[in-house]
């Protein structure tokens, strides 16, 4: 039985040793590739060793407007997710602690919406945002944003909030708190592993999102990262050394927001684990 469990162990340790291998090399060979000045890049064979320069970050802020961009991301995504969670947090409270005719056809219906493609809706969302005057404002793209990402939210949050035990509201009902003030002191606190797993889905899909962002966005001023990207791509001689700068800088924010709330990501998964 110890023999399986080491070999249980080992295997597992290779595994993922392997998968980091797997997952870490492009990102390193992408963050050597934005150091290297022009006349390394094609080198053959390709090594890591040589001169390295800050050049390629200099010239992506400077000649293009990629902080622009990032900027916009920023602001698109954060508001994106902020009322995401707001909006996904209150329906599926509604959901498990309300009693009212239709509520598992409205939660059933609202995990349905998700099956569709987002490219399936992109045409009726221009549409509709074209009729109420938001195309090509980060208005019209947060709703657009919103609508597609928060049938998923709200399904994990209502299995979060289905594995909280009333007994704590009930007694807060009794001293006279409100619905409210139940939601906030009481259920939030509690869910919060939760919120953030799931605001970190929503983050993630918003930050890189091509297809909306592309179509329903067309100032450059107003762009995200991932079409102002393929712009700067565009109007370049494939220009390796600036496309991976900014591949890096895109990849960062990201990387930070996931070492910032991994220890409740983690958690987050535990409790859908365990109460799902």
């Amino acid at each position: 039985m110890t023999l399986r469990r080491v070999s249980r162990a080992s295997a597992m340790s290779l595994g993922s040793v392997a998968l980091l291998i797997f997952c870490g090399i492009p990102l390193v060979w992408m963050l050597f590739t934005s150091l290297k000045p022009l006349a390394e890049l094609f080198t053959y064979p390709p090594r890591l060793t040589g001169h390295y320069t800050l050049a390629n970050f200099t010239r992506l802020l400077r000649e293009t407007l990629f902080l622009v961009y990032l900027k916009n991301s920023v602001v698109v995504a954060g508001t994106t997710v902020i009322l995401n969670i707001v909006i996904a947090t209150l329906a599926a409270y509604s959901l498990t602690r309300y009693r009212y005719v239709g509520k598992e056809l409205l939660a059933n219906m609202t995990l349905f919406t998700y099956m569709f493609a987002p490219i399936m809706i992109i045409i009726p969302v221009y549409m509709l945002l074209k009729e109420v005057k938001l195309i090509n404002s980060h208005l019209g793209i947060i709703l657009a944003y919103t609508s597609i990402s928060l049938p998923f939210t709200l399904w994990l949050l209502r299995a979060f909030f289905q594995g909280i035990s009333m007994e704590m509201e009930e007694a807060a009902f009794i001293d006279g708190a409100s619905r409210f003030q139940s939601l906030v002191y009481i259920v939030m606190p509690q869910a919060l592993p939760g919120i953030i797993a799931t605001s970190v889905f929503a983050f993630v899909a918003v930050w890189n999102d091509y297809l909306f962002a592309r179509i329903l966005l067309s100032d450059p001023t107003l762009k995200t990262m991932p079409v102002g990207l393929q712009d700067i791509y565009e109007s370049t001689i494939v220009d390796w050394g600036l496309l991976m700068s900014g591949s890096v800088i895109i990849t960062i924010p990201a990387m930070i927001f996931f070492l910032i709330v991994q220890r409740f990501l983690i958690q987050g998964w535990g409790m859908g684990a365990v109460k799902g």
